[in-house]
């Protein structure tokens, strides 16, 4: 079975972007010696990208190629207007039972690249196997969280590892909980 990562980055009160999806507080986040925080080696072990079209509409936003041609990506959306491109499927069905059959095709890992809404929801399905998250010392007061929506669930998640950079960014690595004594 393929594994889905949330490899992201959160403000310390837990948000993904400001209300209205704007970053600017994380692309303008002091980083002079130009670190990747480990996303070269993490993105090397996946073959496939989730995310939601708010998201999707931001990276194509960036004056950039788009950054995952070498992927699989498939971008969801309640809009059935969208038509697929070189790089991008759109999926306007039923995103969790999607991705559930997803998980057992065959493939590389899967990076839940976000947002909000799309991570709630996945998590709410306990489809997320693994977490790496960077704290960015950074409180914005509102935004979006990195688990949006009305989802009133409690999964369990396992320390793997820490790592603490020089600018005092925290990234923390956690996998699912499998079982009670796990």
């Amino acid at each position: 079975m393929r594994k889905i990562t949330l490899f992201s980055a959160l403000s310390l009160d837990g948000y993904v972007a400001r209300v209205d999806g704007n970053i600017d507080w994380l692309t303008s986040f002091p980083n002079p010696e130009n670190l990747d925080f480990g996303y070269a080696e993490f993105i090397r072990t996946v073959d496939t990208t989730l995310m939601g079209n708010k998201t999707y509409q931001q990276v194509i936003s960036f004056d950039i190629p788009f950054p995952y041609a070498d992927k699989k990506n498939f971008v969801f959306t309640r809009s059935k207007d969208y038509a697929d491109t070189e790089f991008v499927q759109f999926v306007s069905g039923d995103p969790a039972g999607f991705v559930h059959d997803l998980k057992q095709g065959a493939g590389g890992d899967i990076w839940c690249i976000g947002g909000g809404q799309i991570n709630g929801l996945l998590m709410e399905h306990d489809l997320i196997d693994e977490l790496y998250l960077h704290m960015i010392p950074v409180v914005l007061g509102e935004g979006i969280p990195l688990f949006d929506g009305p989802r009133a669930v409690e999964k369990q998640f396992v320390l793997k590892g820490s790592q603490a950079y020089y600018n005092n960014i925290l990234e923390l690595r956690y996998a699912k909980k499998t079982h009670p004594s796990g």
